[in-house]
């Protein structure tokens, strides 16, 4: 990832709703969630939420797939580990012990014991 991906990336994120869209759609992998269900957990209006989730995929944040009426809308995860890559890459100058209580701060959440929505 390069600063301009970053940036995009970054800037999606920069928003309360796309923010909370984004936590929500990753509380819900692997399935996803319709555009509609996901406005209204979120109590947004559809045409709103519509405009959100495009600028999230635009950034490579979500994906959609058409599902009969609805479009689902999920979480892309390998963008996460992407700019969460880059974000930490120059992190301990080479001495990876200093990384090691961020590294512990993903791995509780991640666990297979905590289950499949632990993440």
């Amino acid at each position: 990832m390069d600063n301009p991906n970053a940036i995009e990336t970054l800037a999606a994120l920069a928003q309360t709703t796309r923010l909370d869209t984004f936590r929500l759609l990753i509380r819900h992998e692997p399935h996803g969630l319709p555009a509609g269900e996901a406005a209204r957990r979120l109590g947004i209006p559809q045409n709103t939420m519509s405009s959100h989730l495009s600028i999230l995929e635009r950034a490579g944040l979500v994906s959609s797939a058409r599902h009969s009426r609805s479009i689902v809308y999920r979480a892309e995860l390998d963008k996460v580990r992407e700019i969460a890559s880059f974000l930490v890459s120059d992190c301990c100058g080479g001495r990876p012990e200093l990384c090691a209580p961020l590294i512990a701060e993903f791995t509780p959440c991640c666990s297979p014991e905590e289950g499949a929505n632990a993440c």
